[in-house]
């Protein structure tokens, strides 16, 4: 009797994915796919509900001020924290007090008659949340990408990221104008908490454990050290402190005062926001294949483009043409985020991202509180046509003073990964405690 015919061998299952996109890189992507989509939204919600309740432009900038100012307050504790514990349980509970504190928002506006305050006290649970998220969050990300793949990792991420948004933006403007603000901020909320159960599955057995250090002051003055002893990281994070502030004011007071007197109205704002992220996308994919040598020169360079936006508001241009320049400007500084990401990538020590990161967004949102804040004196004070111009002013001015500093002129990427002294491992009574998991393998993300 003739034996059966032997079974042909199984093809393996084809990688629908790159070998450098692991397990933890996918998570990432997909839980910032997620939370931009209702943030992008929530934003413009939140605006729309302060002037559906009766507020002013002043009103508006109190708001906007309270989300920014804890920021301020606790992004460097929550850069320390992160650096100390474990980056996604950071982020978990970030997240999870960003939806409740949207949850809470959006019951407020469907249900009752929002005061000022209380608006401004969910808002500002809502910022300290993200204090703590965005430390973590960039830590994580940049630990899981090798050297060799950081610009088309990072340039992918955001390209993800920031398509979301642009969902985001479009169908918070349309659901404000169909359904009202209140609806957008619940799912907001939805967001938070379905990103905040992708983000608890992240692996963290790669990352080394910490050194008992001196505490939470010491953790911050060596923080403080990577970035002073930077110039090019310094220079750069104080240009960002007055771009990040205008443009801010700009965006989050002005840009919904000009759509609801001159452009019809939350829609085409929302539309103009949106044209801005796919204007970061055609930025990462640009960045996807060009790998510019001088890093900081040509991002810096693409940091001018931000003053088109203030501008065309001032003007103000029609809806078609602030859409020309929001997209122009998405694209600019994508190139910029990407060309950042990299070099941080390249010339930070992995146990010290967090809080050079934490330093980094500190450094960026400082100014933004008072601006916003300000942002309807200046227009009481200045008009609001004026007010726009300076801060398109500002934008060029910062960004001129940064390229006088060499570092940033002459920073080029480097061909191999930069190599780093590796910290002590913690130790015990008995010797050398083992890391908190097995050595990551040659994948970025330990999988």
């Amino acid at each position: 009797m003739s034996s059966p015919p032997a079974a042909a061998p199984r093809t393996p299952a084809r990688r629908r994915r790159p070998d450098w996109a692991g397990r933890n890189y996918s998570l990432l992507t997909g839980a910032a796919v997620v939370t931009n989509l209702g943030s992008h939204g929530a934003l413009i919600a939140a605006t729309f509900a302060v002037m559906e309740a009766g507020g002013s432009s002043g009103d508006i900038g109190l708001v906007a001020a309270a989300r920014t100012l804890p920021l301020v307050l606790f992004l460097l504790i929550g850069g320390a924290v992160a650096d100390r514990l474990p980056r996604h349980r950071v982020m978990v509970a970030a997240n999870a007090l960003n939806c409740l504190s949207q949850a809470a928002f959006a019951l407020l506006v469907l249900t009752g008659d929002p005061q000022l305050w209380q608006m401004m006290l969910l808002t500002a649970l809502c910022g300290t949340g993200t204090a703590f998220f965005n430390p973590a969050a960039e830590g994580m990300l940049l630990s899981t990408v090798s050297g060799e793949h950081s610009n088309r990792a990072f340039a992918l991420f955001r390209m993800a990221m920031n398509g979301a948004g642009i969902g985001g933006a479009a169908l918070g403007g349309a659901m404000i104008a169909a359904m009202g603000p209140g609806w957008v901020l619940a799912v907001d909320a939805a967001a938070f908490a379905v990103a905040g159960v992708l983000r608890a599955f992240l692996d963290v057995s790669h990352v080394p454990g910490r050194a008992p250090g001196g505490g939470l002051l010491a953790d911050l003055r060596e923080g403080w050290t990577e970035v002073r002893t930077r110039p090019w990281l310094w220079s750069i994070v104080l240009q960002f402190s007055v771009v990040v502030a205008v443009v801010g004011a700009a965006e989050a007071v002005y840009g919904p005062l000009v759509a609801r007197d001159r452009l019809g109205g939350a829609a085409p704002w929302g539309v103009a926001l949106a044209f801005f992220g796919v204007g970061t996308i055609a930025g990462a994919v640009l960045m996807m294949v060009w790998k510019p040598r001088r890093l900081l020169l040509i991002g810096t360079l693409c940091v001018f483009p931000l003053a088109l936006p203030s501008a065309g508001l001032a003007v103000p241009l029609p809806v078609w043409g602030l859409c020309t320049v929001m997209f122009v400007s998405g694209a600019a500084i994508e190139v910029f985020g990407v060309s950042w990401m990299t070099t941080m990538h390249q010339e930070i020590p992995e146990e010290k991202f967090s809080r050079v990161s934490a330093y980094d967004w500190f450094g960026s949102v400082s100014m933004l509180p008072l601006a916003t804040a300000l942002a309807g004196p200046a227009e009481s004070a200045f008009g609001r046509t004026q007010a726009l111009w300076g801060c398109a002013a500002l934008v060029i001015l910062a960004t001129a003073l940064v390229l006088l500093i060499p570092d940033v002129r002459h920073m080029t990427r480097r061909s191999k990964p930069t190599t780093f002294p590796k910290p002590p491992a913690p130790s015990t009574p008995e010797g050398p405690a083992p890391l908190s998991g097995p050595a990551a393998p040659s994948s970025p993300a330990g999988v």
